[in-house]
């Protein structure tokens, strides 16, 4: 068995000052209590970066309800992965017990060459635990017993290299969980990496399985990614592997419509991640909206192509539900969000037509998806570098609309989904 590589304090760059102040309440509560704590994840390998962390997740040997009985405030969620969430005023430490992966008689699935996790509550030893994990980069411990950084899987030198790559038999990997393929193409963009040659070429191979994943967690991933800052370059990578027609053919419609020479539509994205980047909002009804909407004016241009006349709003309406009706189809989202992203993209559309005097231009922002409508405007306009006299219209019809409707509420019952790392 190889030894781990540890790195003592004076090696690393991570400091307790750069860790958040309830992540260290939650791992020096659980040494106290004589158990294993580390932190683990993206923060280790951001801290590792240089790079400031979004989230500090903890992984131990204490049990779930060994968690929730150390932490009054700690909550147990999950059941594919059951985990707790010990939660402050202003946090939420995410504490998970070290894993191993599952023998085929303890989940479930399609037969025994079925590789796909479906229970994923088997706990190990923390060298079980490195070894479970998606990427090498992901891997890596940061013990606060002596603050040390440990190292099972070569994560430090791909660190060093800036590659991506899976931990053991990327086939293998990727059957277990093919929302790991879409992560590895999130991460080399999100940390301007590389992605290693078995890895890539495992993606190419398996890149349909990646319909098999959850719609809830494919749901997770692919909202994040379009508000990370960063989905341009995500894309490009899922592109070249073959991963992003399967999964987001409205995304690929964008590339079909730079081949049509409509290459404005290529600049969407970016436009996305140029306003993410800089602190800007992105709502999740625009956005979603934002990357349905190339499909739909591509078959608005081919169908006023053949009738030689402009589409009627009926027609187009018509449009709209079928784009959206697919999308929505493969992933988990409610009607209530389709029929405001379809509200949303129709809303951008009378915004278009000439012809708008000052009060209608108000009256028109009392209704409900304005907001979202003027965002997919914004858009737009900073995408293809037109219109940008009519979005200051629109913006002073929005500033002078009655303060009681200047926000749509949002929608209710929404359930906490489990952050991602």
């Amino acid at each position: 068995m190889v030894e781990p590589r540890i790195l003592p304090r004076s090696e690393h760059p991570i400091s307790r000052s750069l860790i958040d102040k309830n992540a260290l309440k939650v791992l020096y509560r659980l040494q106290g209590a004589g158990f294993k704590a580390y932190l683990v994840g993206g923060g280790v390998r951001d801290l590792m970066l240089g790079r400031r962390p979004k989230d500090f997740d903890v992984c131990t040997d204490a049990r779930p309800n060994e968690i929730r009985r150390l932490f009054r405030n700690a909550r147990i969620i999950g059941r594919r992965f059951r985990l707790a969430h010990v939660i402050f005023e202003d946090s939420v430490v995410e504490v998970s017990t070290f894993r191993r992966d599952p023998l085929p008689q303890e989940q479930e699935g399609d037969g025994p060459r079925d590789l796909l996790i479906t229970s994923d509550n088997t706990f190990g030893t923390p060298r079980e635990d490195a070894y479970r994990r998606d990427f090498t980069i992901n891997a890596l411990f940061y013990n606060i017993a002596d603050f040390s950084v440990i190292d099972y899987v070569g994560g430090i030198d791909d660190l060093e290299r800036r590659s991506v790559r899976a931990i053991g038999d990327p086939d293998v990997r990727f059957q277990e969980d093919p929302v790991r393929m879409l992560r590895a193409c999130e991460f080399a963009a999100r940390l301007g990496f590389g992605i290693e040659t078995r890895t890539q070429e495992a993606i190419e191979r398996h890149r349909r399985d990646i319909l098999r994943a959850s719609p809830a967690r494919l749901t997770e991933e692919v909202l994040a990614l379009l508000r990370c800052g960063h989905a341009g370059a995500a894309f490009q990578w899922m592109l070249d592997l073959g991963m992003l027609e399967a999964l987001l053919p409205e995304a690929y419609a964008m590339v079909a419509a730079g081949e049509r020479g409509l290459g404005e539509f290529g600049n969407i994205l970016p436009t996305l991640d140029r306003m993410a980047r800089e602190g800007r909002e992105l709502p999740e009804i625009g956005t979603l909206a934002a990357l349905l909407l190339p499909g739909v004016l591509l078959r608005r241009y081919d169908i006023e192509a053949i009738d030689q006349r402009p589409m009627s709003r009926q027609a187009l309406h018509a449009v709209v539900e079928e784009n959206v009706a697919s999308f929505f189809a493969r992933f988990t989202l409610s009607n209530l969000k389709a029929t405001q992203v379809i509200a949303a993209i129709l809303g951008f559309s009378r915004m278009c037509e000439p012809g708008w005097k000052p009060a209608d231009r108000v009256h028109f922002a009392i209704k409900p998806y304005f907001g979202d409508a003027l965002f997919l405007f914004q858009v737009l306009a900073e995408a293809t570098g037109e219109g940008q006299a009519e979005l200051g219209l629109w913006q002073g019809a929005a500033a002078r609309r009655p303060a009681r409707v200047a926000q749509a509420p949002a929608p209710r019952g929404n359930r906490r989904r489990r952050r991602r790392r």
